[in-house]
């Protein structure tokens, strides 16, 4: 096996000074990734890895499902016979029930930062599936055992998140840097599509099967195969390059990444990628050195460039989650039925089809819109589109027309839903992952990003926690006037305080936070040099004078 003495590359030595260090990997920028070919292999990796949405993507569509299923309900005590006097006890109930899963990922999205750093991605993806594997078997064995159910959503959840933390990392550190958009988008893709899955399973279990604990077993146990398979074929798949080089492993970094590549070790494009991580791991250890976590955070609320950078990925999650978010997609089949929808299966088929519109529109996002109309228009269309759905759902169910006296406004009603999901799936379901890793520089993104995945996380707990009592106490209008006016608000907020990225280089989104918060709308970098393209994470010239400045 090639060692890395073979290699016929330049030493940077850990004394280079930064500028020669810098202009190194500025060069060793300028490869081609579009040269690569297709290598079959590579491919498996980034599907293996991608499975880390199912669970949650599952969770969503075919769990959120199951509940509804009336096995489950007569198992768990969800039968609304039982609660004719209590319909908040019942909300709460069911808000348990499907929430917790969702804080539980909140805490493992924290825990996994740790794991990723001291025992590598792949080690850490495979930890996450086997928690979120075991959570997942007691509770499908629960058996109406509702305090069991819900310390198995919890523990469950840990898996769950923290796979939504790694996954994507380990599909960035993978890709060439023109395709990682279209790779990390891989990880959405299966989310949702699974999600989408979840619905039509938990329609055939309905309309197929017997009214036992069969029923909602089977339904629950559905995505343990996919994900099983990906956790066996995990052991075919290397750590990522750059964490091996980071542990100054380069001889299995370069092993790794020849196997990715396809590529013998002396192929030039494989050498300069190689080096360009080499760099760059050489960079950020300088960057980063002898500096807490505490520290950075620290950092981001000292220096007002930064602050506002932070500040403004945190209000972004807070508008999306509180828009109703994640609620109405865990509630969507309740909410057809409010629609207008009669009979539980064909709620979950218009469930189904409501995932389907889901992982078009964000397969659209992804693959095209974001690059084409900016991450600005993005959210401000799919604001709108959501604030258009929520001020016609609450005026039809204020009224409470019933579908059997009019048809047509209970039609444009089922219609509003998918209208929501369009301007969701557009908008600030998505806008904030890409925006909140390409807005920090290195020396605080990942404490940057951190942060709000956690709040994203708490407030989608708060948000699937809350919607069933929202629904009871505010007689449902209400929960879409609320949602409608987090809408408004977001679309003035956002509306002046979001600039836009679109084709701004990394190392010039400083540019983008100088001057009055008012004019931020319209802020565009100072001057438009030419950046090199193909890395992220690279140090930013404009974020480097900021971070010295403020030193």
């Amino acid at each position: 096996m090639p060692t890395q003495t073979s290699l016929p590359l330049p030493t940077l030595s850990p004394t280079t000074s930064p500028d020669l260090t810098l202009h190194s990997s500025l060069t060793i920028m300028r490869w081609d990734s579009s040269r690569w070919s297709t290598n079959p292999y590579y491919a498996l990796v980034i599907t293996v890895i991608a499975c880390g949405g199912i669970p949650k993507g599952y969770d969503e569509g075919g769990y959120s499902g199951s509940v509804s299923l009336p096995a489950f309900k007569a198992d768990f005590n969800l039968d609304p016979s039982h609660w004719e006097n209590n319909a908040t006890g019942l909300a709460n109930r069911k808000a348990n029930i499907t929430s917790f899963n969702v804080l539980g990922a909140a805490i493992g999205a924290l825990i996994v930062l740790d794991l990723n750093d001291r025992f590598g991605r792949l080690l850490a993806w495979r930890i996450a599936c086997i928690v979120w594997g075991v959570g997942t078997l007691i509770q499908i064995f629960a058996s109406g055992i509702y305090g069991l159910l819900l310390f198995s959503r919890i523990f469950g959840g840990l898996g769950a998140g923290a796979l939504t933390v790694t996954a994507p990392l380990y599909l960035s550190e993978i890709a060439p840097a023109k395709t990682r958009g279209l790779v990390v988008g891989l990880y959405m893709v299966l989310l949702l599509a699974f999600l989408t899955t979840g619905f039509f399973v938990n329609y055939g279990a309905r309309t197929h099967m017997a009214v036992d604990r069969t029923q909602y077993r089977l339904v629950q146990a559905v995505p343990l195969i996919p994900t099983g398979i990906a956790f066996i074929l995990s052991y075919f798949c290397p750590e990522t390059p750059r964490y091996l080089v980071s542990k100054q492993l380069h001889s299995e970094g370069l092993n790794a990444l020849a196997r990715l590549r396809g590529k013998p070790h002396n192929d030039p494009d494989l050498v300069a990628e190689f080096e360009t991580i080499d760099a760059q791991v050489r960079e950020r250890s300088t960057d980063l050195a002898s500096v807490s976590h505490w520290a950075m955070f620290k950092e981001t609320q000292t220096n007002p460039n930064y602050r506002q950078r932070f500040w403004l990925i945190m209000t972004m999650q807070t508008i999306g989650q509180w828009t109703g978010g994640n609620g109405i997609t865990y509630y969507v089949t309740s909410i057809f039925q409010y629609a207008g929808l009669t009979g539980d299966a064909e709620s979950l088929v218009g469930s189904g089809a409501y995932g389907v519109v889901k992982l078009v529109f964000t397969m659209a996002f992804t693959w095209g819109l974001i690059d084409l109309l900016g991450r600005r228009r993005c959210t401000i269309a799919g604001l709108s589109l959501q604030l258009a759905a929520h001020i016609y759902m609450g005026i039809y169910m204020g009224l409470q027309p019933g579908s059997a006296d009019n048809h047509n406004a209970s039609n444009a009603a089922i219609a509003s839903v998918f209208i929501y999901a369009t301007g969701w799936s557009i908008g600030l379901c998505t806008v904030p992952y890409l925006y909140g890793t390409e807005i920090f520089p290195t020396r605080i993104r990942n404490v940057s990003y951190a942060s709000s995945m956690s709040l994203h996380w708490f407030f989608q707990f708060a948000v699937v926690r809350v919607t069933p009592n929202m629904f009871v106490s505010l007689h449902v209008w209400g929960a879409y006037l609320f949602w409608a006016l987090i809408c408004f608000l977001g679309l003035i907020i956002l509306g002046v305080w979001m600039p836009e990225t679109k084709g701004v280089p990394i190392e010039q989104m400083g540019d983008l936070f100088d001057g009055p918060w008012y004019l931020r709308w319209n802020a565009k970098p100072k001057s438009r040099v030419e950046a090199p393209t193909s890395v992220e994470d690279t140090v930013s010239s404009k974020d480097d004078h900021t971070h010295k400045a403020h030193d």
